[in-house]
């Protein structure tokens, strides 16, 4: 016999409150759950969305991420986008909507996000599965990020599993730059990188979560070469935003090799139609310095000139592109 199928599986208290190194106690000794690496919960409380950033069981649990992906957004009211990269997936929720908690069909509907609600500092989202579905709903509050969890169901087997857990509340922050090299020298991509993870290590609490290298005009004569801008995101604690934008202004300022670098920032959940029309046009075509800065009035995005005006305009359209990083890079 397995060490595995040997041990107990003692279902405590039907409702049951944890700290995460509660849960991660509890669980360590069943050697068939698997713990999700890291969970994140950013919120736009003005339009009472939130986004969801799940990192699947250590990490590396492609299997597992695919099928979540797949069937999370299929079967959860509450999810209105979603996508996958490895085993990170991102799910965008509308805050307060309930899902039905009765209805889960093996195979065909055998897990969802019940709901995610926000409760002051912190965002409760509540999941529900049936047999390994289940044991996720409960991996998820041993991953790093997570405050605690609320059991509801102990899953396994045939069982339904429901949890909800308990994630601070962040908000997330796109900045995008353009025009930092010169003909001989410089990257944006790789400059643009390593800044974000500076900010992520040297700022508390921030989280660097998405890169994009977004494709612009390739006729376009002021370019270096290849003609691209960068937008990286952060999940960051309320208030902390203008910090990780001096970070980053002061970064370029001491690292670019350019005359016209440029920075744009944006929070926020949904990125604005008016900003990806924008962002096309200058995939598409030349367009200004004033319409950079029209369609960054129209849709919230701010606008920094690091060492010159130019590189505003690249900017401010890889914000539109962030967290679609495999088509901003087409022509």
């Amino acid at each position: 016999m397995s060490m595995a199928s040997s041990v107990i599986w003692e279902v405590p208290a039907l409702t049951s409150r944890y700290s995460s190194k509660e849960i991660r106690l509890l669980l360590s000794s069943k050697e068939w759950i698997s713990p999700h690496k890291r969970v994140i919960a950013m919120v736009d409380g003005d339009n009472k969305t939130a986004e969801i950033v799940e990192e699947h069981a250590r990490g590396t649990c492609l299997g597992g991420s695919a099928w979540s992906l797949y069937h999370y957004t299929k079967n959860s009211k509450p999810v209105f986008w979603s996508k996958r990269e490895g085993a990170r997936i991102f799910y965008k929720v509308k805050l307060g909507i309930s899902e039905n908690k009765e209805s889960l069909i093996p195979s065909y509907e055998p897990a969802r996000i019940e709901s995610a609600v926000l409760e002051g500092g912190f965002v409760k989202v509540t999941y529900s599965g049936l047999a390994g579905a289940g044991v996720a709903a409960l991996s998820r509050g041993m991953a790093e990020g997570v405050e605690g969890v609320e059991v509801s169901d102990w899953g396994g087997g045939k069982k339904l599993g429901r949890a909800t857990i308990v994630i601070p509340r962040k908000e997330k922050l796109v900045i995008g730059v353009d025009d930092t090299d010169k003909a001989d020298e410089g990257a944006t991509w790789s400059l643009v990188n390593e800044i974000a993870c500076s900010a992520s290590s040297e700022i508390a609490g921030v989280d660097y979560l998405e890169h994009a290298i977004v494709q612009l005009f390739p006729q376009n004569p002021h370019k270096t070469q290849n003609c691209v801008a960068v937008a990286v995101s952060f999940a960051v604690p309320p208030g902390s935003s203008p910090q990780v934008v001096r970070h980053f202004e002061r970064r370029l300022k001491e690292c670019s090799f350019s005359k016209e670098t440029g920075m744009a920032y944006w929070s926020g959940i949904v990125v604005p139609e008016s900003l990806r029309m924008y962002a096309d046009s200058a995939k598409a075509g030349m367009v200004s310095v004033a319409d950079a800065n029209s369609a960054a009035a129209a849709s919230g995005v701010k606008t920094v000139e690091v060492t010159g005006r130019r590189g505003i305009i690249g900017a401010v359209a890889a914000v539109a592109y962030v967290e679609e990083p495999d088509k901003a890079v087409r022509l």
